[in-house]
């Protein structure tokens, strides 16, 4: 599928301009849009290998998928369809969730640090240090001149990421309000999904026009050439998870990783193999 219909053009944002039940840069339905995504697996999980197998080489280069977007917008759906199609012993996926008083006491970039994948790896935030200029936005859990410095913060760090050989992927889940009352009320009428479900989702849905500013604010000020963003349309599931399929593969094929060579004689090897008896 053609991923460029996914980045954000830079300049301002308007999210009420940008459709969120819509399959842009992809020509089939559900069914094919399914299909497609499986048959790129394969694909998907041998560059995410090579990549894994090439930090035995020396190599600091990883990738970095990040996932924003509003309650029930598909992250867990897109960790179990689509990052789920790659080995799991080469993810790393971390869920940030309120910071705690340790967190708290440090810089709001000190954590993500921490979480930031090693050489090989594809590391997964579910949400990330966006949070930071989002909820904290919305409810004013700093001062506004400390939001401000967090924007450019936040350009510098991404940009010392590229620099030292991270791939970043990041990608707006934009789930719709008529949508999300309707995945909330799916939690609701299952009993399997009682525990998904947190009263304080409502809280947060009654801020939507807030979220929604912050969110814009957000990405027209990080949304750069080096980490520029992608806005999702995430009310079809389908899409959602094709389309990130779509962009890590890209990435993936961007970095072109290698298969390390030996670094033993090959065909000693073999032969020792082939006369040597252990139990001899």
């Amino acid at each position: 599928m053609d991923t460029e219909t996914l980045r954000l053009p830079s300049g301002p944002v308007d999210l009420t301009a940008m459709p969120t039940d819509v399959a842009p840069g992809f020509d089939g339905g559900k069914a094919e849009g399914k299909k497609a995504l499986v048959e790129m697996g394969p694909e998907l999980a041998e560059l995410q290998e090579r990549l894994f197998a090439e930090r035995t080489t020396g190599s600091t280069r990883n990738v970095l998928l990040v996932l924003q977007g509003m309650d029930t917008s598909g992250k867990g759906g897109v960790l179990r369809h689509t990052v789920g199609l790659v080995d799991p012993q080469g993810v790393r996926i971390t869920s940030f969730k309120a910071p705690t008083e340790e967190e708290l006491s440090h810089d709001f970039l000190w954590r993500i640090e921490r979480a930031l994948p090693g050489a090989g790896y594809l590391g997964v935030f579910d949400r990330s240090h966006y949070e930071d200029v989002l909820i904290v936005r919305v409810r004013e859990l700093a001062s506004p001149e400390e939001v401000e410095r967090r924007y450019g913060a936040i350009n510098d760090f991404e940009a010392r990421l590229v620099d030292s050989g991270t791939v970043l992927v990041k990608c707006m889940l934009h789930v719709s309000v008529e949508e999300q009352k309707e995945r909330l009320l799916a939690r609701l009428d299952d009993p399997s999904k009682y525990w998904k479900y947190n009263p304080g989702d409502l809280d947060e849905r009654a801020l939507w026009p807030a979220y929604r500013d912050a969110y814009e604010i957000a990405l027209e000020r990080t949304n750069t050439e080096v980490a520029p963003w992608h806005v999702i349309p995430s009310d079809k599931k389908w899409y959602r998870n094709l389309s990130i399929g779509s962009l890590l593969l890209e990435a993936l094929r961007g970095m072109d990783p290698q298969w390390p060579a030996p670094d033993f004689d090959v065909a000693a090897e073999r032969h020792r193999l082939a006369t040597e008896d252990p139990l001899a």
